[in-house]
């Protein structure tokens, strides 16, 4: 058996803990708003991509052991701490030139987006303690795969919410698709965002893991 208890209730709580603004969802909206669909929805792929590494990591055991290791837990948050504050202050200096609007489709913009979507999340201890907190209330004690549980009750997780991130990719782009063929909003919204980013990394550097 897999073991699975409730999955309607998970189902539910996953949904509703989506909803529930969070660092992703102002990261996914900054970047829609800022850059556009493409790169929004990249982000938001990138972002569910390091949900997926947390949640084998969770399955075997990993999550588990950095929660118990402190300086594991410090060194990871504070590497994905610098990382934000590095891509929050790259978006502040950018210059005008180097802002894509509409009109100026990026292929390469987009990759970079989903990277950097998968490892900030990657690299965000609080995204571990949660997988490790969460699931397991839906887990059979007596199941003869707690793996198993783990991996699907995890992909459910990881489609629910990038499902939520590119509804929110896709509606915040399309409301700022006009404005973004202004040099001068798309200069104003990246530092915008920029700063956004930073006081993300900021909060995280300074989190516990509690």
């Amino acid at each position: 058996m897999i073991g699975i208890e409730n999955f309607g209730a998970f189902l539910i709580a996953s949904i509703a803990l989506n909803l529930v603004p969070g660092p992703d969802t102002f990261y996914i909206l900054g970047r829609s708003l800022a850059q556009g669909r493409g790169v929004g929805i990249a982000s938001s792929l990138g972002i569910s991509a390091g949900a997926i590494v947390h949640t084998f990591a969770a399955a075997i055991g990993l999550s588990a052991l950095l929660t118990a290791s402190a300086a594991a837990f410090l060194v990871i948050k504070l590497l994905g701490a610098a990382y934000l504050v590095y891509l929050g202050l790259s978006m502040i200096f950018k210059k005008a030139t180097q802002i894509p609007g509409d009109n100026q489709p990026c292929s390469a913009g987009v990759g970079s987006a989903f990277r950097q979507g998968l490892i900030t999340n990657t690299l965000n201890p609080k995204v571990a303690l949660f997988f490790l907190a969460f699931l397991p209330q839906f887990i059979a004690r007596d199941a003869d795969s707690h793996l198993l549980g783990f991996v699907l009750l995890g992909l459910t997780f990881v489609v629910t919410s990038t499902v939520w991130g590119i509804v929110l990719a896709w509606s915040s782009a399309a409301l700022s698709g006009g404005l973004r063929r202004n040099p001068l909003y798309l200069v104003c919204l990246n530092k915008v965002t920029g700063i956004l980013l930073v006081g993300l990394g900021v909060r995280l550097a300074t989190s516990t893991n509690e």
